[in-house]
């Protein structure tokens, strides 16, 4: 199984000219704002700071891009949907994200981060119908999966899988940082794309 010995940020980029050279595989997180994408990114790496974990939603500014195992990166995209950014703010992220999604050859996968508490919103049913279009899709993280028991779990997956139409081949993993768990089953997934 992919074993993350080394990781560091590499570079904060919000427009294409900023981008590290495209010569390593890239495997990019994006989610809702406080999500827990920079508590996940920390569990997979094993590093406490790696991602700044921040109370309040809508920090992450910038494309961070992360060596890792001098091998691949992981890029940490804004988080979207925060409600108390000004519309102009959300339109420029949406175009730097959309922009490094569609542009960047190098990108294999897009691992789409949702609460496993509640139904996805608007925003991920959107986020993950853009990345089936451009063939990016076919892994989510049900983040938070501690706060639910075993069969409200179960219960809130299916209900994912619906509402994102995930095809039968699409993996859905919950994962949780606080408790550690479901972390192996990202690496491994992270390694079959890594591998193809």
């Amino acid at each position: 199984m992919l074993k993350i010995t080394g990781s560091d940020l590499c570079c904060m980029a919000v427009r294409p000219a900023q981008y590290p050279p495209d010569d390593r595989a890239e495997i990019a997180f994006a989610g809702r704002s406080n999500v827990g994408k920079s508590s996940l990114l920390n569990l997979l790496t094993g590093r406490k700071n790696l991602a700044r974990v921040s109370g309040s939603p809508g920090k992450t500014r910038t494309i961070n891009f992360y060596d890792v195992n001098g091998d691949f990166r992981i890029v940490d995209l804004p988080g979207y949907g925060y409600a108390r950014l000004s519309r102009s703010v959300s339109q420029e992220w949406g175009k730097m994200i959309e922009t490094y999604l569609t542009q960047r050859e190098n990108l294999r996968k897009v691992v789409l981060l949702v609460d496993i508490r509640h139904e996805p919103s608007a925003q991920d049913v959107q986020m993950y119908d853009f990345l089936k279009y451009y063939g990016l899709d076919g892994i989510v993280a049900a983040t938070k999966a501690d706060k639910l028991s075993r069969n409200q779990a179960a219960n809130s997956l299916s209900m994912i899988r619906k509402k994102l139409e995930m095809g039968p081949d699409d993996r859905l993993i919950p994962v949780s940082s606080l408790k550690r768990t479901g972390a192996d089953k990202l690496l491994e997934a992270m390694e079959q794309i890594l591998e193809d």
